[in-house]
């Protein structure tokens, strides 16, 4: 079974708790605006050397526009410059006759340029096309100033003038764009670094991270603009070093804990409008993501109200993992539970998976220390070393010298990664592992920065410091010199169109889970 087919849950009873929404509605931040106007006019060439296969090239400055005018089938591109979350406003006046028949024009947006390069109607994902981004307008009355209601996430705008009549053209001028953010930049201490790649990959990521800080944490502004567990967790992490606006992450918590399940589940995303609502979605992994980043967010702000208050949610989350442990101490093999770990249908998630967990359980010994649970945590500790021994004794392979994964006994980046995370080994043990891997080379390698973040870090944990920031470099490094202003959701330097759902058209080019950076960066003193 693929991976998008695993995804497809079923229904779950919801409990809501309106008190946590009560308390999550009062934690809503205000959204901070900004007019941003057009750069240049640009053309968008075929490139075989360029991501996707184009390349945006500058014709005139964006002044220029309000000189010239545009009948049926003529088209411009503008290129704001940089990636851009708001709202489009332009006017509208006609050349020659006063205008006998509607204007109709069509505007397209684009993250990439082949965005706007390549017509959606040849789209073929499994990813609904309406994430596709474009409006087809018809204007009656000119001149007119035009306001768009939707919001979108761009750099690129293209406009057609599908249909005038043969009396009229017209002239578009004044572009804006009405930006959007919950983040206050002013909050962020500049990174001075001598390093100029390493100060480029913290601009880059604070970038991204603000582009998704809307009313929640987004995951992408252009799709799918919910609130993901996994990329909160992250996006946290790099929030607790940057803007310190942790009045959203404690937000997003009181969201999940909000709408549990029946059984004490939270939800892998959320909807937000018109009201909260949880997805029939269920991770392994994203689920106990809700212990580590409460955990996360309890080591940045002493918040022990908030502690006490979520602290049943997050142990819940570890008691219904614990149920998926069969009686050798390791997670069992099947498809009653998924894990989300990386996009990678050829993937065992058994061995990540239990990475994941040990990962948690640490966490929450902590937290049922600091909530005044001795016992809790005493049993925790106690199921740790008994899992951590049983994780040794069933996936560790001593001729290989690797974890491995499932009845296949695969090695895979994801596996050595997340049982590294875990710390079950000792320091330097951690560190041989982490640099046989990168010296074997498994192909069930890391498709999204999502997963390559896990890497970096474990790298960082077992003191592998000139190693981590090497691996930076070459995967954000690569990607920021494939023309990324923002940080992408996917990323393979070995095939840089690569998609799970079909289409690179369809991918995000600003997404929450690659924002890490600087938080490697600052974080780990790099």
């Amino acid at each position: 079974m693929t991976d998008q087919a695993k995804m497809q849950t079923s229904t779950a009873i919801i409990v809501r708790n309106e008190a946590f929404l009560a308390e999550a509605d009062r934690l809503k931040p205000e959204l901070r605006e900004k007019a941003v106007r057009p750069r240049q006019l640009v053309q968008i060439a075929a490139d075989s050397t360029a991501v996707h296969g184009y390349r945006s090239k500058p014709v005139a400055d964006a002044a220029e526009l309000e000189e010239r005018s545009f009948g049926r089938g003529e088209s411009f591109i503008l290129d704001f410059g940089d990636h851009r979350v708001g709202y489009l406003s332009f006017a509208i006046r006609t050349v020659g006759s006063p205008p006998d028949a509607p204007l109709k024009v069509k505007l397209t947006f684009g993250e990439m340029p082949v965005e706007v390069a390549v017509p959606f109607d040849t789209y073929d994902g499994w990813i609904s096309s309406a994430w596709l981004q474009e409006e087809t307008l018809f204007v009656d009355v000119m001149p007119h100033r035009v306001e768009l209601p939707r919001r979108y996430s761009f750099r690129y705008v293209k406009v057609e003038v599908l249909a005038t009549s043969q009396k009229y053209s017209v002239s578009f001028h004044d572009f804006a764009c009405r930006t959007v953010t919950s983040a206050d930049s002013g909050q962020v201490a500049p990174l001075r670094h001598a390093d100029p790649v390493l100060e480029q990959l913290d601009r880059i990521s604070i970038r991204t991270l603000e582009d998704c800080m809307q009313d929640v944490f987004e995951d992408g502004p252009k799709r799918d603009r919910r609130l993901w567990l996994g990329d909160l967790r992250l996006q946290a992490l790099a929030n607790y070093e940057t803007f310190n606006q942790n009045d959203l992450v404690k937000r997003c918590l009181y969201l999940f804990a909000g709408v549990p399940d029946e059984k004490g589940r939270v939800s892998a995303n959320l909807f937000i409008q018109p009201t909260v609502i949880a997805d029939d979605t269920y991770l392994f992994d994203y689920s106990l993501f809700f212990t580590a980043s409460l955990y996360d967010y309890f080591v940045a702000t002493n918040d022990r109200q908030t502690l006490r208050e979520l602290w049943p949610t997050a142990y819940r989350q570890v008691e219904l993992a614990l149920e998926r442990v069969d009686e050798t101490g390791i997670l069992r093999d099947d498809e009653s539970w998924w894990s989300f770990i990386d996009w990678n249908d050829q993937l065992n998630k058994q061995a990540p998976s239990q990475g994941v967990l040990l990962y948690t359980l640490k966490r929450a010994v902590q937290l049922a220390e600091a909530v005044g649970e001795p016992g809790i945590a005493a049993q925790l500790a106690e199921t740790i070393a008994t899992l951590t021994a049983a994780t040794m004794r069933e996936l560790w392979d001593s001729e290989q010298r690797f974890f491995v994964s499932g009845a296949q006994r695969q090695v895979s980046w994801a596996g050595q990664a997340w049982l590294a995370l875990a710390e079950i080994l000792p320091e330097a043990d951690n560190r041989d592992l982490l640099l046989r891997l990168q010296a074997a080379n498994p192909d069930v390698g890391m498709t999204t920065p999502y997963m390559v973040h896990h890497f970096v870090e474990a790298l960082l944990i077992a003191g592998c410091k000139e190693e981590a920031i090497a691996r930076m470099k070459a995967y954000w490094g690569q990607m920021a010199q494939d023309g990324a202003d923002t940080f992408w959701e996917l990323y393979d330097p070995q095939n840089k169109s690569f998609s799970p759902y079909g289409s690179p058209l369809i991918n995000s080019y600003c997404h929450a889970w690659s924002c890490t950076p600087t938080y490697l960066i600052r974080r780990y003193g790099l």
